[in-house]
């Protein structure tokens, strides 16, 4: 499987951003979910949002939810983060990853980050 992530930029505090991450090969078969994480500067890497394939049943950070938005489109193999409302404390290189079962604590398969730069 190989997740092809993009949609980043710059944008201002209170702006609006949506995120695609395009997964290629066996990924219903073999996954059973996705999900975005980030990591800003300086620091580790933090779980964002997640989705399952079959049911579509989606999980967020507390720093995220009410803002954040993670959907998928199955015809298409690609899932979204549609990120509202954003912060400053936003800014990180976003990365979507894959896992093989409904624990979201284990992920296979990560794809490239996208830089989100929130200003000020």
């Amino acid at each position: 499987v190989q997740l092809q992530a993009s949609g980043g930029g710059l944008v201002q505090a209170g702006g609006s951003l949506r995120l695609s991450c395009a997964a290629s090969g066996r990924i219903f078969s073999s996954k059973y979910g996705m999900g975005w994480f980030r990591q800003a500067p300086g620091k580790e890497r933090e779980f964002v949002a997640t989705i399952n394939w079959s049911d579509g049943r989606t999980y967020y950070a507390d720093s995220v939810k009410g803002r954040f938005t993670i959907s998928s489109d199955n015809v298409k193999n690609t899932v979204y983060l549609q990120m509202n409302s954003l912060k400053p404390e936003d800014t990180a290189v976003y990365y979507c990853a894959a896992r093989e079962t409904i624990d979201i604590r284990t992920w296979s398969d990560w794809g490239q980050g996208t830089l989100v730069t929130v200003s000020s």
